[in-house]
């Protein structure tokens, strides 16, 4: 039975793919109650690879079709895949729900099945980036979750989402451009695609000092691939629009998961691919440092100068993008095992942001705007609750998770004297302009609405929304008090990497 679960990340993945063909001929409510079904088996399978993984204490590799390579292809499963996959499945189960109400009514109802055909792609695209083996599988499914995405933004059908996700589309295929060109060209230089033979091959061209500029012309084009598709400055600038027009549960899904997942396989690439020493030997991550510190400080930024809910959430995301850069970018384990903790809080974080905003916004006539968010915390105070916790945890208040992603990022810094007063000059900088604008949020949503003229209607929360904002919550809430054995996980997986 132990062994049979080396067959759920192959499952996940393909169950995904047939739902998706599948809820394209039933009606919205079964395709709406498939994919829940479908999240919520994957998160099972997701939980037991990351116990077997545990239990025996090693990774697996999962030959399909029984062929070896180059005809076969491999799925991986390890403890930093088993808690990625499983994270990933929580936020999209709960994103999904989180979202439901408007959906229903950004949605035409012609058009709602195929959205539940995109949720299904999404979620076989992300399983699959997290457990590949392959690297032009990788790649196949950065394209399926790409179009997916454009997808979700374009189905809402008003101007500005058009304009959006043609924007949207033009920085993801120049980023996944970039990533093909570079896994051709080590295709070319190794011979290979799986990651483990590519790694074994670099480190012979390494130790025998052929191949080196080719070599790091093609690191830097997958890793800077993957970015800009992640959204790092300066590449950031298609964030406000796609986040602020799209329909509430896409916001959380593609601020929360989409863009960490590139991140994710960016990671992987790093260790599984190249070889971490063999990275932290180049310059490639002095550059990614120095363009995280900037997105941090530019994103906070654009952040304290909109004036526009939503918009403001999302300049927040490319400076929390930015965190998860810095940490990479220092070269230290410690470094990558921040950058990872910050994946995970930002992914519990943003979209209970987005979707608590959007029942504020519900209950301020529609209208995203500060001066008519006035009171709306007391108009519904669950979404209230829901939207100061996320705040307090970008913010890096204790007891919440962003403040042990903080801790985690200053205790890296420490370690290394050349970066040690870049960052943390730039935590502090960025943790009083969070306040600015987050905090200044809070006290307006708190604000007596009498105060505004605004009408004091209040709202009433139907349980997918409740479900959802409070297992965001707790989730947030527990990764800052009991960071520890999450820190210790991501460790443990990530010396399986080596």
């Amino acid at each position: 039975m132990m062994d049979f679960i080396q067959n759920f990340p192959f499952f996940s993945i393909v169950m995904s793919l047939f739902f998706a063909v599948l809820s394209s001929v039933l009606k919205p409510k079964f395709g709406e109650w498939l994919a829940v079904f479908s999240i919520a088996l994957s998160t099972f399978f997701s939980l037991s690879v990351l116990f077997y993984t545990l239990t025996t204490g090693e990774s697996f590799t999962y030959m399909m079709g029984h062929f070896p390579a180059p005809w076969g292809n491999e799925i991986r499963g390890g403890v930093l895949e088993g808690l990625a996959a499983t994270v990933f499945d929580f936020v999209l189960l709960f994103s999904f729900l989180g979202g439901r109400s408007r959906r229903k009514e950004d949605i035409p109802e012609e058009k709602t099945k195929y959205y539940f055909v995109m949720i299904n792609l999404i979620q076989a695209a992300l399983l699959a980036l997290v457990y590949t083996n392959d690297l032009f599988t990788g790649y196949v499914f950065i394209e399926i979750c790409t179009l997916a995405s454009c997808g979700l933004l374009m189905i809402r059908n008003v101007g500005r989402t058009t304009l959006a996700t043609i924007r949207y589309l033009i920085f993801n295929l120049l980023g996944s451009g970039l990533f093909l060109i570079g896994i051709s060209l080590l295709y070319d230089i190794t011979g290979h695609l799986l990651m483990e033979n590519i790694k074994t091959e670099v480190a012979s061209i390494v130790s025998g000092g052929q191949y080196l500029q080719p070599l790091l012309v093609t690191v830097s084009l997958i890793l800077i691939g993957l970015a800009i598709k992640s959204g790092l400055f300066p590449f950031h600038f298609w964030m406000p629009d796609t986040y602020g027009y799209a329909t509430t549960s896409s916001a959380a899904i593609l601020s929360g998961l989409v863009s960490k997942a590139y991140i994710f396989l960016g990671i992987k690439v790093i260790f599984r691919v190249i070889g971490f020493d063999v990275v932290a030997s180049t310059h490639i991550l002095n550059v990614l440092f120095i363009f995280g510190l900037a997105g941090i400080i530019v994103g906070s930024l654009s952040a304290i100068r909109e004036n526009n809910i939503n918009r403001m959430i999302a300049f927040s995301s490319a400076a929390q993008i930015g965190y998860i850069f810095v940490g990479i970018g220092t070269g230290t384990m410690a470094g990558m095992v921040a950058a990872i903790f910050q994946i995970f809080v930002h992914a519990v974080t943003k979209p209970m942001l987005f979707i608590s905003a959007s029942r504020l916004v519900d209950v301020s006539g529609g209208k995203k705007q500060f001066s008519y968010l006035q009171g709306s915390a007391h108009r519904n105070r669950l979404a209230g609750f829901a939207f100061t916790v996320g705040a307090m945890s970008m913010v890096g208040i204790p007891l919440f998770g962003g403040f042990a992603a903080k801790v985690a990022f200053a205790t890296a810094a420490v370690g290394d004297s050349k970066r040690m007063i870049p960052t943390i000059l730039v935590l502090a900088i960025s943790t009083v302009l969070n306040t600015i604008y987050f905090l200044r949020t809070v006290m307006r949503i708190y604000m007596p609405a009498e105060t505004a003229g605004n009408p004091v209607a209040r709202s009433g929360n139907r349980w997918p929304f409740i479900f959802a904002v409070t297992g965001f919550a707790a989730v947030n809430i527990l990764l800052g008090v009991c960071p520890g054995p999450v820190l210790d996980l991501i460790e443990k997986g990530l010396s399986m990497f080596g």
